[in-house]
């Protein structure tokens, strides 16, 4: 995994905007900021680099993201720009003439819920770009308040929109790795759940090719129906670690784990209540030990490392 593709040293561009939801339709807006404000989306930027940084430190380096794993609030992760996963974000790392409104703040002020998100993109003298993105939890929650600002000694109430910055960023986004500081704001910017539900039945060919003696039909439409099932399929076909599984050494591992399948022409079939146990096991988070002579005992592991 490499380091930012970005030098802070040599910033010629800083653009600011926000994300919005308007009648189901997505739109990225910026907003002309002055150069107090570009100073602090730079150190904003800056900032989160420098927590990213001291995670992989801490943590023996950024891991590669997996939508299976349980992860911190907080903690380095990362993913390739051309991950089928990294549409989304990807797409406004990359958009092109974008409209700038500098008046999209007070249109949207008594309807704070329809922003997304709040993104900065800089690029340096060498044309690399850089996107940051925030959700924009503060902003929503400070535009129904009512602030005052010291002007000439004395009190009074801002009446225009406000708009709170917060300390760092959770995404950073280069030519060819998204950076992540805060998993859950990346699935949410990312809107990763969408994006899994929408793979279930390419990741299931995918997946098929490589245990074509298991029946995944009724999988499929599982998986569909449940978010968490569609995720297993997911890192299942990202890992791929399934193609050297045999029929005999998959029903050894399942009734071993007490995962109840049963075989039909040909085919292994998933009992029914037990689909979400069976994607536990080709993800490998099933797992039995047997300290106790004829006392095996089953775990579920939320986290998978190979040591």
């Amino acid at each position: 995994m490499s380091e930012v593709k970005f030098n802070f040293d040599n910033i010629d561009l800083v653009e600011f905007g926000v994300v919005i939801n308007e009648a189901d339709e997505e739109k990225a807006i910026l907003v002309p900021v002055d150069e107090n404000v570009q100073n602090a989306l730079k150190d904003m930027a800056k900032e989160t680099l420098k927590l990213m940084k001291r995670y992989a430190q801490n943590r023996g380096g950024p891991t590669k993201y997996e939508p299976t794993e349980k992860y911190e609030s907080s903690e380095y992760i990362y993913l390739s720009i051309n991950d089928e996963k990294a549409g989304h974000i990807k797409q406004l790392h990359y958009a092109e003439n974008l409209l700038l409104d500098g008046n999209i703040l007070d249109k949207i002020k008594h309807n704070p819920s329809s922003i997304f998100c709040y993104f900065c993109r800089l690029r340096d003298k060498k044309g690399q770009r850089l996107t940051a993105l925030r959700k924009a939890s503060q902003f929503k929650g400070i535009l129904k308040k009512r602030l005052l600002s010291i002007m000439t000694d004395a009190l009074r109430l801002i009446d225009g929109p406000v708009f709170k910055l917060d300390n760092n960023f959770s995404i950073l986004v280069d030519s060819s790795i998204i950076h992540i500081l805060r998993p859950n704001e990346f699935e949410f910017l990312g809107k990763l759940k969408e994006a899994i539900l929408a793979s279930v039945s390419k990741n299931i060919e995918a997946i098929r090719n490589d245990i074509p003696f298991v029946d995944l039909d009724g999988l499929e439409k599982y998986a569909k129906a449940h978010p968490r099932a569609a995720r297993y399929l997911a890192s299942i076909k990202t890992n791929m670690q399934i193609s050297g599984i045999t029929k005999e050494s998959l029903k050894r591992v399942c009734e071993e784990a007490g995962v109840k399948v049963y075989e039909e022409k040909d085919k292994i079939k998933v009992q029914k209540g037990y689909e979400m146990a069976f994607l536990e096991i080709l993800d490998r988070r099933r797992y039995v030990i047997e300290l106790i002579e004829g006392s095996p005992e089953r775990f579920k592991a939320d986290s998978r490392k190979k040591l």
